[in-house]
């Protein structure tokens, strides 16, 4: 892993350890979700960018948004035991977003069942029309 000449790692760097481009890193910076140090034009993102990057990119995986995932990563305090409410915090838009994709999931199994339904109707009516 290459580095920057002053610890840290340049905005290239962090862009292709996370295969994500240096704008996207630019982006999730002015939301507040990175902090880097300036040196001139030229951003040196910390451990803490980072790590802070990992658990954005973990968080649009589960499926939050950009809010939602700095709401949570915000609640870490390195002197909280446990960080109990952010945990917390997590299992709850957890199951907020399990409960939104469960009912999306039944929306789209209904309208393949219609779709199946409709479908059987039109090849029915094919196969009586070619008699």
């Amino acid at each position: 892993m290459s580095k920057c000449p002053v610890p840290g790692y340049s905005i290239q760097n962090l862009a292709e350890q996370f295969n994500v481009t240096p704008r996207a890193l630019r982006f999730y910076e002015s939301k507040g979700l990175l902090a880097p140090a300036k040196r001139g034009q030229t951003r040196i993102y910390s451990e803490r960018d980072k790590t802070r990057l990992l658990l954005t990119l973990r968080g649009k995986e589960l499926g939050f948004s950009l809010e939602e995932c700095r709401e949570i990563i915000d609640m870490y305090g390195p002197s909280q035991s446990g960080n109990t409410q952010q945990l917390i915090r997590l299992c709850q838009k957890i199951t907020e977003h399990r409960s939104a994709l469960l009912e999306k999931m039944n929306a789209v199994e209904a309208t393949l069942k219609l779709m199946d339904e409709v479908e059987k109707k039109c090849l029915d009516k094919l196969m009586e029309n070619s008699n």
